[in-house]
C-alpha cells in the first residue's frame, strides 16, 4: 500500500529548471541558471507572469516578457515549464476583440475556448493541400475582374501611408457576409484610434459577428506585437483544420518587422542590410506558408492572407517589400498619385499581379473581364498623350471616351463591396458597348440603380446567374431586354424633369 502512495508522489513530482533575472531591459530579460531549456520555450516569472526564449550565449538565456513588464525585476526567480506557447482557439472567439494571448480586451467577460493551438506550428506540407480553384470575392470590382484572389492565397496589399490599404480589407471582411467565410482581421502596432473606426465600420455593417480582431497596438510591448500575428494564425488554424474557410488580413507587417528589428537589437543579434537581422525573411515566410487550401482527407478547409505592407512614397524595392512581394502569389498596388487624384480604390494595375490569376473566375466573370486590363493600360497611356496633342483623330477621341467609362465603372466608394452578379451585369453592358452612349450623369445612374432595378424588375435573372455563374443565350436576351426597358426609363425621367 505504501509502495502505490510512493509511486502515486513520484509520478506527481513536476521537474522544473530554476534560475534568476540577471539583467533586465525593454521587455528582454538574461536570465542564469537554465541550462537545458529550448528556443520558444515558455518561463514563469516569479510574480506570474510568462516569457519565452529566444535565444542563448554560454552565460545566459534570452527571454522576452509577455504582458506587464514593471511586475519582472532584477533578481526574481525564473522557473522553465515544460511548454510551448499555445492560445485557446474556438467558436467562442467570433465577435470578440482579443490581445496576443487570445486574452479579451472589449470587456464581454472571459472567452471559453475549446482548444489550445501551438502560436508557431509548421505550415501544412505539400502533400497535404490542393490547387487553389475557389474564388474568393472581396466585392472590388478591379479585384475581382483583373486580380483575382482564390481560397487559399496569399495576396499582398502594398502602398504608400493612407492611400487606402486597410479599406480593401476592411471591403473584403464586409463582403464575406453570406459567404459562409470567417473573417480575423490583425491590428500590428498601430493606433488605438484608427483601431475604434474599424471596429465601428465593421460593427455597423453587421460584419463582426462573423470575425475575430486580434489586436496589439502601439502602446503594448515589444514582444506582444511580435506575437499578434502567429496568434491571428492560430485562430486561423482552428476554423481551417475543422474544414471552415478563413481570411487573414494583417494590418500590417511593416509595422512587425520594424519590432522585429527592435527586438533582435536588444537581443544583441548582428544587424545586416537596413539594420535588419539575418533571418528577418524567414520571419515572414514562416507565418505566411501557415495559407492554404487544405485536401478534403484534411476536410477541405483554406485560409486565404490579405498582409499589407507600407512603402516610402512608391518605392517598392525596399527590403521588407521584396521580401513579403517574393513569398506571397500576387500584390495589390495602392498609388498615391492615383489616390491624390480622386480614383477609389487607388489600384494601380499596371504594378499589381494576381499570380493565381483567372483560374478561379467563374465562366461569367472571365467573360466580362476579358481585356480590360488591356483597356484601362491603353486608355491611361493615351489620357497622358493627349496632354501634349490638341488634335485627336475620331478612332482615339472614340478610345478615349470608351476608356473614361470604364474609369466611372471601375471607381468604387469604401465599405460598399459589390455581389458577382452586379459586376457581371454592369460589365457586361460594358462589353457591349452599350454605355459609351450615355452621358456622365446617365452613367452614373446606370452604375448606382441599374442593379435595383433588375431586383424589382427580374429577380429571377439573378438567381440564374447566381446558379449557372455563365452568361448563356438565355440570360444574354434578358439582361438586354432589362438595359433597354432601364434606359427607357431614364428617358422619361429626363423627360418629366425638363417639363
Amino acid at each position: 500500500m505504501d509502495t502505490n502512495l510512493d509511486k502515486l508522489k513520484i509520478s506527481a513530482l513536476e521537474i522544473r529548471e530554476v534560475g534568476y533575472v540577471r539583467d533586465l531591459r525593454q521587455g528582454i530579460a538574461k536570465i542564469a541558471g537554465l541550462p537545458s531549456c529550448v528556443y520558444g520555450q515558455m518561463v514563469l516569472f516569479s510574480k506570474g507572469t510568462k516569457g519565452i526564449v529566444m535565444g542563448f550565449n554560454p552565460q545566459e538565456v534570452l527571454v522576452i516578457i509577455l504582458g506587464d513588464e514593471t511586475s519582472v525585476s532584477v533578481g526574481d526567480s525564473v522557473s522553465s515549464l515544460a511548454e510551448l506557447l499555445t492560445v485557446p482557439v474556438g467558436d467562442n472567439f467570433l465577435g470578440r476583440v482579443v490581445n496576443s494571448l487570445a486574452e479579451p480586451l472589449d470587456g464581454k467577460g472571459a472567452i471559453g475556448g475549446s482548444d489550445f493551438f501551438p502560436v508557431f506550428r509548421e505550415a501544412p506540407g505539400v502533400m497535404e493541400r490542393e490547387p487553389i480553384t475557389e474564388p474568393l470575392p472581396t466585392g472590388i470590382k478591379m479585384i475581382d475582374l483583373v486580380l483575382p484572389i482564390g481560397k487559399g492565397q496569399r495576396e499582398l496589399i502594398i502602398g504608400d501611408r493612407q492611400t487606402g490599404k486597410s479599406s480593401i480589407g476592411i471591403d473584403a471582411i464586409i463582403n464575406q457576409k453570406d459567404n459562409d467565410m470567417i473573417c480575423i482581421y490583425c491590428w500590428i502596432g498601430g493606433p488605438q484610434a484608427a483601431l475604434k473606426k474599424i471596429l465601428y465600420t465593421l460593427h455597423d455593417k453587421g460584419a463582426l459577428k462573423y470575425s475575430i480582431i486580434v489586436s496589439s497596438s502601439a502602446d503594448t510591448s515589444a514582444a506582444e506585437q511580435y506575437l499578434v500575428p502567429y496568434t491571428a494564425a492560430a485562430l486561423g488554424e482552428y476554423f481551417m483544420y475543422n474544414g471552415r474557410h478563413v481570411l487573414v488580413i494583417f494590418d500590417d507587417l511593416t509595422k512587425h518587422a520594424w519590432i522585429y528589428r527592435q527586438m533582435s537589437l536588444l537581443l544583441e543579434r548582428s544587424p545586416g542590410r537596413e539594420a535588419y537581422p539575418g533571418d528577418i525573411f524567414y520571419l515572414h515566410s514562416q507565418l505566411l506558408e501557415r495559407a492554404g487550401r487544405l485536401k478534403k482527407e484534411r476536410k477541405g478547409g483554406s485560409m486565404t492572407f490579405l498582409p499589407i505592407v507600407e512603402t516610402m512614397q512608391g518605392d517598392i524595392t525596399g527590403y521588407i517589400q521584396t521580401n513579403v512581394i517574393s513569398i506571397t502569389d500576387g500584390q495589390i498596388y495602392i498609388s498615391a498619385p492615383l489616390f491624390r487624384e480622386g480614383f477609389k480604390p487607388a489600384i494601380d494595375l499596371g504594378l499589381s499581379v494576381s499570380r493565381i490569376g483567372s483560374r478561379v473566375q467563374c465562366p461569367a466573370i472571365k467573360e466580362v473581364s476579358l481585356g480590360l486590363r488591356l483597356e484601362y493600360a491603353q486608355y491611361r497611356e493615351m489620357l497622358r498623350l493627349t496632354k501634349l496633342r490638341t488634335h485627336l483623330s475620331a478612332e482615339a477621341t472614340e478610345r478615349l471616351h470608351r476608356g473614361e467609362t470604364l474609369y466611372e465603372l471601375l471607381m468604387q466608394p469604401n465599405t460598399s463591396p459589390l455581389s458577382v452578379e452586379e459586376q457581371i451585369c454592369l460589365f457586361y453592358a460594358f462589353k457591349r458597348k452599350i454605355l459609351e452612349a450615355l452621358p456622365p450623369p446617365e452613367l452614373k445612374k446606370f452604375i448606382q440603380g441599374f442593379f435595383e432595378y433588375l431586383t424589382m424588375e427580374n429577380p429571377h435573372l439573378i438567381e440564374l446567374l447566381k446558379e449557372r455563374k455563365e452568361i448563356t443565350g438565355d440570360i444574354k436576351d434578358d439582361l438586354e431586354k432589362t438595359y433597354t426597358s432601364f434606359f427607357k426609363m431614364l428617358k422619361h425621367e429626363n423627360g418629366e424633369s425638363s417639363e
